[in-house]
Formats: structure tokens, C-alpha cells, sequence
């Protein structure tokens, strides 16, 4: 093991004039000037710290947890009986819920997910094994190999924490920090709140302490972010809930617990990933994770420090965070659910112990679950805008990044509002139930199921218009980049669009695949070329720089031009400048126009400009849909010669399309194989492209389908 502590304590630290000129290079959005020296200042005293913290990595990983004065005086054994029989304070309810009452619910309500949660947790037991992200279910090792990435083989070292670069060849550190965020003691956990089976509880005492001894602290990858850190530390709080009744836990296994409680809300204040420039989920996961430990830990000397801080930047960042119409300001879907989840369960967590939430942040809440409401399609899935790495908060089920459909459920059932309750014959989801317990199982289902027809909707603060009506569903996508224009989650996807109907997606994002594995992979998902707008001279909206896998230029701006919904009409009008850098620029505006008596979408792009370019207009198919080309120039997309049929009809374009070869990804880490539809062409511009987007459900005449579109070819 290396022993930085013993580095060279005289490091020099830079001048906050230093900073500036670095900070000046490298960045995006509008930022002012005191703005940057302020964040010059911050970054200087950040090294101050971490000179410090350096130079104390040994007494910090030896260190015991630092008890408030009401507690420091108890013997050990005390301190033991005082946490297996507290009643306060309260996690979340469903995890206090360990009664008869719980396990029968789970067991009536979950029984074929009851069989395999156990099942589950016996081979995370005895044999290392569960599912992480969207890989297949793995073995990590005996003793279970903590700093290795199990997809490369990479094993990462020990090294001072700020020391440790990222970016390493073919090795991914979501994978690494995924395993590290020990979500499957939750599994562990629920597993032995149902079976009272002893060998569980040793096993997640046994591999706890493997993991204390694999990553002391301050060293080694699973220390070098903070989000990392609060996350572990939310999901040891939930497991230790769980386990702290077992005979299992004895004197020297709480002490080192608290001790580890101790390091990582310590380690999450002295390395907070706060900036003057702009914060993300990263700050947000950090101070959420010290209002958890603040919350649940009173025995500790800082944890009124803590919550009251976590508490009062959590507030402040939803107002940063999340946009005036609710929804989370990364351009991203799957970020979006990733923070709802954080405060809506932090909100819940309050409610449990008596700290109230001021009303105008639940009503910010409603709307970021209003937000989600709107963009599900029909089939109940998210549209994968933007990046998504399927991070969860407190993952009682493992789901899938598009499925977010659960949050609703919690949503509605905590601010009892049944516009948020989906009807789905009275099924529940096992989140509902371990999150707030038996009382708001009784809460939900009270509620009346929200029967009302989807309206279309508009969210102009976000860049998202949903038009739908009945089963007939269309996402046109006019968003930025996201976070003020410094968005590192952000797609090359200015109006692109998503289309669902009679119960199926047919054209959709292709989701996100992977971080740092592979980079061109990366970079492959989030190009223009791999979404449903147009590309102009083979370019990208935005600036994509290979080796930078979370940084996109900020050139396209989007902007709405005009939008009206109305009961039998919608129309949305939008525009960007991400060609504006050609020789001879291009200003790409498209208008899609939804017929609800016809259903039916018409889109029309115009290349608004001079000079002669390569124009390629895709619609990027969803997975498992067969696409045939007919002679005429237009595409049917299906899932087979029976079912729904999605037909792309070119209105005015002679040019026959190709089916390119494309990846979709609904999971971190999978990919299937998926097509796009294109049509290319070269010509002058100005032009003007125009397609209908026909669905042809099964209860639908073909033929006046058909005389539908050819009308429309006619027009």
C-alpha cells in the first residue's frame, strides 16, 4: 500500500490567480468575472484542505466516531442496547415497518418478487453474486474484490483519493462505484426482515468489514467523488435499519459502523463538490447524504451540524436545480427521476421525523412529478433523453433506466394526490410499500386512479412539448444542453422527436450505453447522427470532444418559435444554430404539426441558409420493429406482419431512404441492436422537407389509412 500521508506535506499551493486563468479556458455558459474569482478562491482553499487531509489519512481511517455528549459517556454495550431498541429517529417507513403486518403485505402482494428477493440475497450471501446495472448477474469474488471493475478486469489502486484520474483506458468507474454504493445490502436486508435468517446478517456484517478494510479512508477510487460517498452512506443507512435488531450486531461491529457513518459525512464536508460556477446532482447527492446521516445519526457530535446544513443547501438546490415547470435543469430524463427520487425521499424522510417542508417546495415537488407524468409514454416507459446511468436512491428493486413509472406510485401516495396514480388493476410496486409502509399502501389505494385523457402538454422552461391524445403519443424535443448551458449529460438531440402508438414506442432515443468503457461508444450515443433530427455536412450540433466524455458545446440553442394546443390541434414551432459554425451556415427550424381527428403528425424541417450541403433526416426505430421501404419511398415499421404498423410517409422528398444500422440502450451497460430510417441528400438551401407520421392501429381501416396518405402525398 502506498502511504501518501507521508507525501510531501510542503505541496505548493497556487494563487487563486492561477485558478482563474485555468478556469478562464475551460469554461462553458455565460459566467461572470466575480463569479470565476470567486471559484478561484474556493478551488485555492479546496487545496489548502486537501493538503491537510493528505497529511492525515492514517489517524482519519483509525479514528472513532465522535459521539455527542448525551451519548459519549455510555459503555459500549450500552450504546448497543440503546440502538437495537430506539424508536426515533424514523427512517423511511416501510424499513421501521419490521411486523408481521410488513412481511404478510410483502409476501401477499410480491409473492413470485418475495421467492426471488430471497433467493437473491442467499447468493449475494454465500455466493457473491447479484445483478449490477444493466449487465448480467456477476460473482465478485472471495473475498469480494472491491476495487475491481468487473466488465474491464481493472483492478484500481489505493492511491490519495484526489490523486486518482478517472479516465482510464477501457475501464469504466460507474461500473467500480455502482458495486460501491453497496445497494445489494438493501437486498440483504429486506431479505432478512422477512426471514429472520442469521446467516444474512452475517453475511452483510462479514462484508462490510471486508469492505472497511479494502478501502481505509481517503484512499483508493470508491473516496475520490463525494456523490459516491452519500449515496453509499444513504444505503448503509437503510441496511443498518434492518439489521440493527440482529443478534449479529454486537459492541465492535456498531462502533465500527458508527465509525464509518462518521468518515463518510466527514469525507462529504471536506470534499463537497459545491461550485460558484454551478452545481448538478453531484452537490445535491452530497448534501442530501449529510441531511440523511444528520437525520438518522443524532448520537454523533456533528449531526446537528450536518442536517442543518443538508437540510438548508437541499432547499436551495431544488430552487437551482429543478426549472419552473418541475422539471430537473441536466436535460435529462433519467436524471430527472435520479433527483426526484433523492427529494422526494429526503422529503419523506422529514415528514417521518417531524421536520417540516415549507409548501413551496412541495408544490415543486408536485411539479417535477406532474413532469413525469407527462413525458411516460402509454406503455408506461420513459423516453431516455439525454444521458442516464440508471442510478437509483435507495434501490429496493433494481429497474431498468426507463422504467420510472414506480416513482408515481410514492408520489402520489405521499402527497395524496391521485393524478399520479396509475390505473393498473390495483398492482403495486414493492417501492410503495418499503418506502412508506403499510399506512402508505392503505394511502395509495384510497386514492381514486386518474381516468382523465392524457392532454397534450407543454413545458417551455424545459424544451419538452408532449402531444398525445388517447393512445397516439409524440415527444418533440427543444431542449438545451441543460445546467445553463454547462451541461455535461446533455445529447446532441435539438429537435428530435419520439413517436408511441397503439401501445408501442416505434421511433425513440437511443438511450446512453456507457461513460468511459469504450469512448467512441460513448460518443457514438449522444451524436447527432444517433437521434431522430436532421444532420447537416456529417456535423455535430454541438461540439463533441472525444476524450472529454462529459463536456458538450453549447452552439445549437434551441428556441421555440411558436406553440398551440388545443383539443384538436397541437402545432410547435421550433429552431437552432447548432450549423451556424459552417462555411456557410445553417439554421435548422422544424415545425411538427399533430392532426388528433386524423392522428396523424406532420413534420417539416426547413434548412434555413445558402450554399450547397448533405442533409440526412433520420428517425432512429425502437428495438425488436422490422422496417420495410416500398417502392414508394415510404417506410412501415412493425413488429411483424400483424399488429400496429407505424408508416413515415416523405411528402415531397424523391430520394429513397436506407435503414442504417444503430444500438439501442434502455439499461447502463446494454445494447441491442436497433435501425434508423434516412433520408440523404445534397442540395442547395434553402429547402423544405415535410414527412407524416401515420400510425395504422389494429382496430383501424387500412384502406382509409392508406387514402389518408395519399391525400397527403397530394397536398
Amino acid at each position: 500500500m502506498r502511504d501518501d500521508a507521508k507525501k510531501d506535506d510542503t505541496k505548493f499551493i497556487p494563487h487563486p490567480s492561477s485558478y482563474i486563468l485555468k478556469l478562464r479556458r475551460v469554461l462553458r455558459g455565460d459566467v461572470k468575472v466575480h463569479t470565476i474569482a470567486r471559484e478561484a478562491w474556493r478551488r485555492s482553499h479546496a487545496a489548502l484542505q486537501q493538503r491537510h487531509e493528505r497529511a492525515t489519512l492514517d489517524q482519519l481511517n483509525k479514528r472513532p466516531a465522535r459521539l455527542h455528549r448525551d451519548f459519549e459517556r455510555l459503555s459500549a454495550t450500552e450504546l448497543l442496547n440503546h440502538f437495537r431498541s430506539r424508536a426515533t429517529p424514523q427512517f423511511l417507513p416501510g424499513f421501521n415497518a419490521q411486523t408481521k403486518e410488513m412481511a404478510e403485505l410483502q409476501q401477499t402482494f410480491f409473492p413470485t418478487a418475495t421467492t426471488r428477493l430471497i433467493e437473491s440475497a442467499r447468493r449475494i450471501a454465500h455466493e457473491h453474486r447479484w445483478t449490477l446495472l444493466g449487465y448480467k448477474e456477476m460473482g465478485f469474488g472471495d473475498p469480494i474484490e472491491w476495487r475491481r471493475d468487473i466488465v474491464s478486469g481493472e483492478f484500481w489502486p489505493l492511491d490519495y483519493h484526489a490523486d486518482i484520474s478517472l479516465a482510464r483506458d477501457g475501464s469504466d468507474v460507474r461500473v467500480l462505484w455502482e458495486l460501491n454504493r453497496l445497494a445489494h445490502f438493501i437486498t440483504l436486508g429486506r431479505a432478512y426482515a422477512l426471514t429472520r435468517d442469521e446467516q444474512l446478517a452475517e453475511a452483510f456484517f462479514v462484508q462490510l468489514e471486508s469492505w472497511r478494510t479494502d478501502n481505509p479512508v481517503g484512499r483508493g477510487p470508491n473516496w475520490t467523488c463525494a456523490m459516491e460517498v452519500a449515496l453509499r452512506a444513504m444505503n448503509l443507512l437503510a441496511a443498518f435499519q434492518l439489521f440493527r435488531s440482529s443478534p449479529s450486531l454486537n459492541e465492535t461491529r456498531l462502533m465500527q459502523m458508527l465509525a464509518m457513518f462518521e468518515a463518510h459525512g466527514a469525507h462529504i464536508r471536506r470534499n463537497s463538490e459545491f461550485s460558484y460556477i454551478g452545481t448538478s446532482n453531484h452537490y445535491l447527492s452530497d448534501i442530501v447524504g449529510l441531511f440523511w446521516l444528520g437525520i438518522m445519526l443524532p448520537e454523533l457530535k456533528s449531526a446537528k451540524h450536518w442536517r442543518e446544513v443538508g437540510k438548508r443547501e437541499m432547499l436551495r438546490e431544488m430552487e437551482v436545480q429543478i426549472l419552473n415547470d418541475g422539471a430537473d435543469f441536466e436535460a435529462s430524463t433519467g436524471y430527472h427521476r435520479f433527483v426526484l427520487e433523492l427529494f422526494l425521499y429526503s422529503f419523506i424522510l422529514s415528514h417521518a421525523n417531524q421536520s417540516d417542508i415549507p409548501d413551496r417546495y412541495l408544490r415543486r415537488l408536485h411539479a417535477m412529478l406532474t413532469y413525469l407524468r407527462a413525458y411516460l409514454r402509454p406503455d408506461g416507459h420513459a423516453p431516455l433523453i439525454g444521458d442516464t446511468d440508471s442510478g437509483q436512491i435507495i434501490p429496493v428493486v433494481r429497474r431498468d433506466a426507463d422504467d420510472h413509472a414506480y416513482v408515481l406510485e410514492v408520489g402520489a401516495a405521499f402527497l395524496q394526490d391521485g393524478s399520479f396514480k396509475l390505473d393498473q388493476g390495483g398492482a403495486i410496486t414493492e417501492e410503495l410499500l418499503w418506502i412508506l409502509g403499510p399506512q402508505g399502501v392503505r394511502n395509495y389505494r384510497s386514492l381514486p386512479a386518474n381516468s382523465d385523457p392524457e392532454d397534450s402538454t407543454a413545458f417551455s422552461s424545459a424544451g419538452t412539448f408532449v402531444m398525445r391524445d388517447g393512445d397516439l403519443y409524440l415527444l418533440f424535443n427543444a431542449s438545451g444542453i441543460g445546467v445553463n448551458g454547462r451541461g455535461s449529460h446533455g445529447h446532441n438531440d435539438a429537435l428530435s422527436i419520439e413517436v408511441s402508438a397503439c401501445g408501442t414506442p416505434f421511433v425513440v432515443d437511443p438511450g446512453t450505453y456507457v461513460y468511459r468503457t469504450d469512448l467512441d461508444e460513448r460518443n457514438m450515443f449522444r451524436s447527432t447522427a444517433y437521434h431522430s433530427t436532421v444532420e447537416v455536412d456529417g456535423r455535430e450540433q454541438n461540439t463533441i470532444i472525444r476524450d472529454l466524455p462529459f463536456v458538450i458545446g453549447d452552439e445549437a440553442h434551441p428556441r421555440v418559435l411558436s406553440c398551440e394546443m388545443n383539443q384538436e390541434r397541437d402545432l410547435v414551432i421550433a429552431e437552432h444554430n447548432g450549423y451556424a459554425q459552417l462555411d456557410q451556415p445553417i439554421t435548422h427550424r422544424r415545425a411538427v404539426e399533430f392532426d388528433k381527428r386524423k392522428r396523424v403528425w406532420i413534420i417539416e424541417d426547413s434548412l434555413l441558409g445558402e450554399g450547397e450541403h448533405h442533409f440526412s433526416f433520420r428517425f432512429h426505430l425502437a428495438l425488436g420493429l422490422e422496417a420495410i421501404i416500398r417502392s414508394d419511398g415510404i417506410v412501415v415499421s412493425g413488429a411483424g406482419e400483424t399488429g400496429p404498423r407505424l408508416l413515415i410517409v416523405p411528402l415531397d422528398i424523391i430520394e429513397m431512404p436506407e435503414l442504417e444500422p444503430r444500438w439501442t440502450s434502455r439499461d447502463y451497460g446494454e445494447k441491442m441492436t436497433s435501425v434508423s430510417v434516412c433520408w440523404s441528400l445534397r442540395a442547395r438551401a434553402p429547402i423544405n422537407k415535410r414527412w407524416a407520421i401515420v400510425p395504422v392501429c389494429e382496430n383501424e381501416n387500412e384502406m382509409e389509412r392508406g387514402e389518408l396518405v395519399e391525400h397527403l402525398r397530394k397536398k
